[in-house]
């Protein structure tokens, strides 16, 4: 009998491979873009022989999402009860960094979970976040206060949200005395953010306008790629076919509400940079600014950030245009207050900005008050260094 050519170049860490592989694409792509044949590609094998190993792209996706809180619960396992706040928080940093090519399938990608799958990840995360709240709680003699360690983990979380390119050690170092100032920091303690008055959703006026606004929700509820037309065109009472009367397709449906987004946000940053005193006001205010927009438009931000990457590439260029430009704005500013930083630096913090506003966010319940936004505030700029 011949023995198959194949099995024996066959690494016996195809399905290791595989997982690697598949989280660079959906953390890149979305689930909704990333295909079975694209990840095989990326692999080096074919889509046939990716379905050995996995029945479907969804049960590839939710070991992708499992594995990759599984590293973080492994890597804290390994770290002593005893062991200081940094010790712990390292640990967490040090995984984040080395996967981050994949680390978004859990930040974004999580929505296209099941429910049980979902409650699954959400029950490691929380041990996760457990063991961070204690080490603070041991080292800071706080009471429970779990969003100072969430607003941490954002912290480190969002290296896989970006692509700037920095050496790993860097980016550990920095992350690592970002998430430190952050469980330091009091954000009972109000640190006089300015207030932040953002320009308001236009009224719908107009079919297509409607239409848009019916979206958002079932987009930030469902997923793009779960909504139908019909669950659109049912929530403005319109036919299916009716819609392409105002957009070619669902995509388009998307795209305008990514522009949406980024004009809201633009307004506001331009708002907020009127008449500010220096570069560490200016800092001041672009956060309150970001953080008065995540809480007031929550379903529209969070469409824009998960879906973005799905878009097509000639409806992505102009948005990605439009976040380099107020992620630039950011960085400059950052670095008239911190001239130590360079530009790749300055960036990887404005990132970690963002992430201690989505965790804080998610753990507030995005329940808008003053004194949440103030405490979200206070927190990205002590992420920041400010």
């Amino acid at each position: 009998m011949t023995a198959d050519p194949g099995a024996a170049t066959r690494p016996r860490n195809r399905r290791q491979l595989i997982v690697g592989a598949a989280g660079r694409v959906f953390s890149e792509l979305g689930y909704h873009t990333a295909s079975m044949e694209k990840i095989a590609a990326s692999v080096g094998i074919s889509a046939a022989a990716l379905y050995r190993h996995f029945p479907n792209k969804y049960a590839l996706f939710a070991e992708c999402a499992d594995v990759m809180v599984d590293r973080l619960v492994v890597a804290l396992d390994e770290v002593p009860a005893s062991a200081g706040l940094a010790d712990v928080l390292a640990a967490v940093t040090g995984v984040s960094v080395a996967h981050r090519a994949s680390g978004g399938v859990y930040r974004w990608e999580a929505r296209y979970l099941n429910h049980e799958d979902r409650r699954r990840l959400r029950s490691k995360f929380a041990h996760v976040v457990g063991r961070v709240d204690a080490a603070v709680q041991h080292e800071r003699l706080l009471r429970d206060d779990r969003l100072r360690a969430v607003a941490a983990l954002g912290v480190i979380g969002s290296v896989a949200m970006h692509r700037t390119s920095i050496a790993q050690r860097r980016a550990e170092e920095l992350l690592l005395a970002s998430a430190l100032r952050v469980c330091e920091t009091d954000p009972t303690v109000r640190g006089g953010a300015p207030h932040v008055e953002l320009p308001a959703l236009p009224v719908p006026r107009t079919r297509r306008a409607e239409i848009l606004a019916a979206a958002v929700p079932l987009f930030a509820r469902d997923g793009f790629a779960s909504v139908t037309n019909g669950q659109i065109a049912e929530a403005v009472g319109l036919a299916p076919s009716a819609l392409y009367r105002h957009y070619p397709g669902k995509v388009d449906i998307l795209a305008a509400a990514c522009l949406q987004a980024a004009g809201l946000l633009a307004q506001g940053t331009d708002r907020s940079l009127h008449d500010v005193a220096g570069p560490r006001e200016a800092v001041v205010a672009l956060a309150a600014t970001y953080v008065a927009y995540s809480f007031e438009h929550t379903e529209l931000n969070s469409v824009a950030e998960a879906e973005l990457a799905g878009l097509p590439d000639g409806l992505r260029r102009p948005l990605v245009l439009a976040q380099r430009e107020h992620i630039a704005v950011w960085e400059q500013q950052l670095r008239l207050v911190r001239p130590e930083l360079d530009p790749r630096q300055a960036r990887l913090l404005v990132h970690a900005g963002f992430g201690v506003v989505v965790e804080a966010g998610r753990v507030l319940r995005w329940r808008d008050s003053p004194a949440h936004r103030d405490a979200v505030t206070t927190l990205v700029v002590s992420a920041l260094g400010l």
